[in-house]
């Protein structure tokens, strides 16, 4: 019978030493609007790298536009740059810039982007989450189940200051925000103080301007195909990266690159780093860009990694990918050298020469034959120079085993001359017929830096315990590299297309803190998803007492009794490697100390011998084994010899050892097997958030004056941005989650109205109808008040139907979906629309896409406690004017807060229904704190039964598989 695993316990790290701005939740948005009335941001200003005076243009034929010029004109010589040329044979031209379409009127002015404050939309700690299914396993087995709190004080501010947004730090927490990168980044630089605070960025943007290379359409496929319509109009996201949606082109995609890239290098601190992947097809533009924005003398390396070990093409198959490494101050940048065991390397042909265990014998060993193959122990050496270029002033004469030597007479010895000796008495000098060299053994540095060519990252997402989630989903092993040379633990680590959340997730692992940003709403259900569900080995903390037992031990130094605080910044404790070079060995005076100790006790043993067989050999000269006619006396002696001489050679190695340096393995911590570690508390955030109001308080004034029309409209969306929406609309449509409901419209027109933007006309079967089209915000939420006001103009003129477009919508509208006889629509609009400049109107992409409202049904179980059953998702049908029940298939997640307080969306329970098992590898690691059915209450319509709250209301959050979300309250 098989013995129960041992309990493991469940952990997470903590940021202690680091803060973050107290930002408002979206339950709190009308707040942070007030004080936004009262104190407005200014819009970020980034000055250009080569501004232009207005209405200048740079010289060239723009017909060959993108190109690289010279400053922007011809390389037209001046008298004065002839007679400079002529005189030193030298001219300076000037830098070098890409120039595209548009660039020049873009460098008339600043690069100016607005700042929009950011909401909390969820607070997540998953190890709350794991908590609860310890205590669901515990209460099972009727032993105590009372669990901390995680979420108390979650972060750290004042009660009294928590409307006092951007004014106090509260405790860190890892961010995740759905929205525009450029705008996000200016927020977090201007509003949150983040201007030079990140070590480093990993960036991964659209390699080109191809449909599929970040696109998803859904969290439950990852089948692209490249310019696929049926697949445009199923989801909203990410349809900048298809070819068609650039305005301009490659000009519209260098645009969004620069401006980007701009924002970026204001958030890197001085010794920061960034670095940007791309492929082949615009490698060398991105590299220029790279250029201008943090100038050529940051560059610093090209990073090749392999993607995939095959490849067909029509020509050279392509299996690599490359990674542009430049820095914010290349002379300060921070960088922790990675190393590959030398073992794992080609040049270990190299070490071609053996010496045996003790030391004195010595063999050599043929391309690729295996050592294990041999009798006895033996460690592979090459014999290096011993000489350094540059004639020495004298001879160097150098006497080892009666034979002098001398450097070449253009070179001199690489250590002091009288040190030699020591290299001689460590057994590391190599006869050969042309002089003298030096033993350097594997073992000394059995370590290679890590260089530029990654060859073993091929296959990184595709293996069982790391499957594959997203289209363009980068292998961990590249994400991770980067990030280790780069940051310590504790650094902060920005990634401005979180995709599947591998920048994020390794973040997690290595304890660095995390930002990551995404337009996509399936890109962040995917992440939101893998980064709760991620297990992660317990690294020792330098700063623990295990840590500093475990440091202690390797370095033979008592531990410190210093209090110890579990501050992940300082570090982890690391494997390490020593590094012997022969300098090591040349300074080393304890050398001579254990040589001249043994010399005492070994010179009788010589004499004795000698004087037994009748000879007059030196040290280096007495054999290793006994010859086979001597007697049992001298056999003795001679064993007695060899035993001095291992043992000198041992204590001799030892000291080598003990006071060489060591290089740090910061890909090595050590761990603790006996703790299971999760993620750490993080935030889901946004530009436009859902503001909550409970359905049982809600205060019905504002509706009621907007049913009689006496509401009037407080926030008008700018005419630039209705414009735009507008003409995305007549082109793009409506589409909800079934292709077949789409409203195409025949026609969108003005309408001067308060609330009605304007009129669009489609066609249900043979007959045309008339849609009310309101816009909401640019930056804000749509409230069920507006929307009331916004339907009761829309029956005044007799629409058929309502279209509500926004960028979120307050949970209690989710209710609101027919005013009288007038249905009402809500649209969510895509972020991408907030990046409407680079946008091109094809109608192809679906940028507008309604969410049908949840059936949610809740009771009281015989315990007195609530359960609550997400039976599916009723959409509405424009053509039919009714609701239809969909089934509970288009759900991903659904999130419940069990304790709902009005100012914050604790995920307490968290439940998946699609096809993959995320804690897969968690319930492998806790199966004996965790039984099977608690694990299986994760993946079901029906949630684990939980108190009644103490605050009387719980929320429930669901998530379609295209990342919408909706959220509805409930009062006890």
């Amino acid at each position: 019978m098989p013995s129960n695993p041992s309990s493991k316990k469940v952990d997470a790290l903590k940021h202690t030493g680091a803060t973050r701005k107290n930002i408002p939740t979206a339950e709190l948005q009308s707040a942070a609007q007030r004080a936004e009335e009262l104190q407005p941001v200014k819009p970020v200003t980034y000055e250009r790298r080569f501004p232009l005076a207005s209405g200048e243009t740079r010289e060239r034929d723009g017909d060959l536009d993108p190109q690289i010029i010279w400053k922007g004109t011809k390389i037209r010589l001046t008298p004065e740059q002839i007679s400079q040329l002529s005189e030193t044979g030298e001219l300076d031209l000037g830098e070098a810039q890409l120039v595209w379409r548009g660039k020049d009127t873009q460098d008339w002015s600043d690069l100016v982007v607005t700042a929009p404050p950011l909401y909390i939309q969820e607070k997540i700690h998953p190890k709350a989450i794991i908590d609860d299914l310890v205590k669901h396993t515990k209460d099972a087995r009727d032993a105590t189940s009372d669990i901390p709190d995680l979420f108390h004080d979650f972060n750290g501010v004042d009660p009294e200051a928590k409307t006092e947004f951007y004014a106090h730090d509260q405790n860190w927490s890892n961010r995740m925000i759905l929205g525009d990168s450029l705008q996000v980044m200016a927020s977090l630089a201007e509003r949150e103080s983040l201007r030079g605070k990140v070590q480093c960025i990993y960036f991964d943007p659209p390699y080109g301007i191809k449909f599929n290379s970040n696109w998803q359409v859904s969290t439950r496929s990852r089948d692209v195909k490249d310019g696929k319509l049926d697949q445009i109009t199923r989801e909203p996201e990410q349809v900048r990266a298809f070819r068609d949606t650039w305005k301009d082109g490659i000009h519209s995609y260098l645009t969004y690159l620069r401006d980007r890239l701009t924002a970026m290098r204001d958030l890197l601190t001085e010794s920061g780093s960034i670095f940007v992947q791309i492929g082949d097809e615009n490698s060398q533009k991105v590299r220029a860009l790279l250029d201008e924005v943090f100038g050529e003398r940051n560059f610093i390396s090209e990073i090749a990694y392999q993607t995939t070990p095959y490849a067909t093409s029509n020509y050279l198959p392509p299996v690599y990918d490359r990674i542009l490494w430049y820095a914010r101050n290349y002379s300060q940048t921070k960088y922790r050298p990675l190393y590959k065991d030398k073992s794992d390397l080609s040049s270990i042909d190299r070490f071609s020469q053996l010496i045996s265990e003790d030391g004195f014998e010595v063999g050599s060993i043929g391309r690729g034959e295996d050592l294990s193959d041999r009798d006895g122990s033996w460690e592979r050496f090459q014999a290096t120079s011993l000489v350094s270029p540059g004639a020495a002033s004298d001879l160097q004469p150098f006497t080892f085993e009666g034979e002098t030597y001398y450097p070449p007479s253009t070179s001199h010895w690489k250590v002091k001359q009288d040190t030699l000796s020591r290299v001689g008495k460590a057994n590391r000098l190599h006869k050969t017929r042309n002089g003298l060299r030096f033993r350097s053994k594997l073992s000394d540095f059995s370590i290679s830096v890590t260089h530029n060519m990654w060859t073993d990252t091929s296959g990184g997402v595709s293996s069982r315990s790391d499957e594959k989630t997203y289209v363009v989903q980068t292998s961990p092993t590249v994400v991770q590299r980067c990030i280790l040379m780069t940051t310590d633990p504790g650094d902060l680590v920005l990634d401005p297309t979180c995709g599947s959340g591998t920048t994020a997730t390794v973040a997690e692992q290595w304890g660095r803190r995390w930002i990551t940003i995404d337009t996509s709403r399936v890109a962040l259900a995917l992440a939101r998803t893998r980064i709760m569900s991620a297990r992660h080995p317990y690294y020792l903390l330098a700063d623990s007492p295990e840590g500093r037992q475990k440091e202690g031990e390797l370095t033979g130094k008592p531990p410190s009794d210093a209090p110890v605080h579990n501050d992940v910044s300082l570090g982890f404790v690391y494997e390490r490697a020593p590094h012997i070079m022969l300098s090591t060995i040349s300074s080393n005076s304890e050398i001579d100390v254990i040589w001249d100790e043994y010399q005492k006790r070994l010179e009788p043993l010589y004499r004795e011998l000698n004087d037994a067989v009748g000879s007059e050999r030196e040290e280096w000269e007495v054999p290793r084994y006994a010859e086979t006619d001597w007697s049992g006396n001298i056999k003795g002696v001679h064993e007695a010899l060899w035993k001095l001489r291992i043992e000198r050679q041992q204590r001799i190695d030892a000291s080598i050892a003990q006071k060489a340096d060591v290089e740090l393995l910061y890909d090595r911590p050590y761990a603790d097997n006996s703790r299971v570690r999760v993620a750490g508390p993080f935030t889901v955030e946004t530009l436009s958030p859902h503001r909550v109001i409970p359905a049982d308080d809600y205060e019905l004034a504002d509706e009621l004056d907007a049913v009689e029309g006496n509401r009037p409209r407080k926030e008008m969306p700018a005419d630039e941005f209705a414009n735009m929406v507008l003409e995305h609309l007549k082109s793009s449509g409506v589409q909800q989650s079934a292709k077949e409901d789409r409203i195409s419209f025949n026609a969108v027109e003005g309408w001067p109205g308060d609330y009605i933007a304007a009129t669009g006309t489609f066609t249900e079967g043979s007959t045309e109808k008339r849609a009310a089209i309101f816009i909401g915000p640019e930056f804000g939420t749509v409230a069920r008040a507006d929307l009331t006001a916004a339907a009761r103009e829309a029956l005044d003129a007799r629409f058929d139907v309502l279209i509500a477009c926004g960028f979120n919508f307050e949970a209690h509208t989710s209710e609101l979906n027919k005013l009288g006889p007038l249905p009402i629509l809500k649209a969510k609009m895509n972020p991408e629309l907030h990046m409407s400049d680079e946008l091109k109107n094809t109608g192809s992409g679906n940028l507008f896409v309604v969410f049908g409202e949840p059936d949610i049904e809740w009771k009281f179980d015989d315990n007195g406690q609530i359960s609550v059953e997400v039976l599916g998702i009723d959409v509405f049908d424009p053509k039919t004017g009714e609701v239809r029940a969909s089934g509970k298939d288009d759900i991903a997640a659904w999130f419940i807060d069990t304790d709902y307080d009005e100012e914050s969306f604790f995920v307490r329970h968290a439940y998946f229904m699609g096809a993959n098992d995320p804690y897969k590898q968690l319930k492998t690691s806790l199966r004996a704190e965790i039984d099977e059915e608690a694990w299986e209450t994760l993946y079901r319509d029906t949630s684990r039964p939980f108190p009644r709250p103490s605050t009387g209301r719980f929320a429930v959050k669901v998530i379609n598989h295209f990342g919408d979300e909706v959220m509805k309250v409930f009062g006890v």
